[in-house]
């Protein structure tokens, strides 16, 4: 029995590890001002939204971590006994960063404080991947026909729309998620979704998407292309890895409802070569996209969610 529970672990290990992708670190190094490093100083992680707090010491070495952080902005707070109380705020950490915070604590009493700004470093210098972060605020703003967010994964360098799957749809528009990376096939490329597996493995499945799973761009908080140099953890692709985070909850509710229209009335006649403008008409379309969000707290500091519904109905001339 404890061959077959062995054997059961060694075999689901290795799918609990994969569902890490989406987390991030935040790392750094803690010295003084003559840049001794300074060991066993409490470093305390708090998450903005939702107060919740993570808490290490820094080792010999005067460095620390935090692994596993979820997509956010946080409070950083650094104290040891001599020094003043260190704190940076609005750190922001995105999907599957190294974000680096080093800190420098002033001599004086712990019960004072050091507010430094911008100590976050901007430049990634911890990964050595060649990737772009799309943000909400890019996903909920920019224009998507569709409302497809992995169109915006072309806004990353050497991505382009794959014009084979261009011409062989018969709508004239490529299944959801065709894109070419680096030249590569579509199909090379590699979808995750919280750090799941989300890749349809046939053409037919879903919709004709590139994913199992599709979700609303209102549910996404951010999502990462990954381009090239990615580390070996990702696998199984040699395209791109597009590495997509849900929306969760914090300790405000708060919700949006909306509607995207898209008519007949509303176009323009389009030129048909060879015909007379007085038998020009327009093609039907009506497209309506709606649907509603609302997140908020479960318990505070404990579980958090952010649903997301949405319908879509078009009707289109053939």
């Amino acid at each position: 029995m404890r061959i077959l529970s062995l054997g059961m672990f060694l075999f689901l290990a290795p799918a609990a590890l994969m569902a890490q992708f989406e987390t991030a670190e935040v790392l750094g190094t803690v010295r003084d001002n003559t840049d001794a490093l300074v060991a066993n100083a409490n470093v305390t992680l708090i998450n903005q939204d939702t107060a919740i707090e993570t808490k290490t010491v820094t080792d010999e070495a005067g460095n620390y971590g935090f692994f596993n952080v979820k997509v956010g902005n946080y409070t950083i707070t650094i104290e040891h006994a001599g020094f003043s109380k260190f704190t940076t705020t609005d750190v922001r950490v995105d999907v599957t960063a190294r974000q680096r915070v080093d800190a420098k604590l002033a001599v004086g009493q712990v019960t004072e404080s050091v507010t430094v700004t911008g100590a976050a470093e901007v430049l990634d210098t911890d990964t050595s991947d060649h990737s772009q972060v799309i943000n909400t605020q890019q996903i909920v703003e920019l224009p998507l026909n569709g409302r497809d967010y992995t169109n915006l994964a072309l806004l990353a360098t050497n991505v382009h729309i794959s014009p084979q799957a261009l011409s062989f749809s018969p709508s004239a528009t490529p299944r959801e998620g065709a894109f070419n990376v680096n030249g590569m096939r579509s199909t090379y490329n590699n979808f995750l979704l919280d750090g799941i597996d989300n890749n349809s493995y046939g053409t037919s499945n879903q919709d004709y998407s590139s994913q199992v799973v599709q979700p609303s761009p209102d549910a996404i908080s951010e999502f990462k292309v990954i381009t090239s140099n990615f580390s070996a953890e990702y696998g199984r692709v040699g395209g791109g890895i597009v590495n997509a985070a849900l929306r969760s909850g914090t300790n405000e509710f708060h919700g949006t409802a909306y509607e995207f229209l898209r008519n007949t009335d509303l176009n323009a006649i389009g030129y048909i070569f060879g015909a007379r403008p007085a038998t020009f008409q327009k093609p039907t379309l009506h497209r309506n996209q709606f649907g509603v969000t609302i997140g908020g707290r479960s318990s505070r500091t404990s579980c958090s969610s952010s649903p997301t519904m949405k319908a879509t109905g078009s009707c289109k001339a053939i």
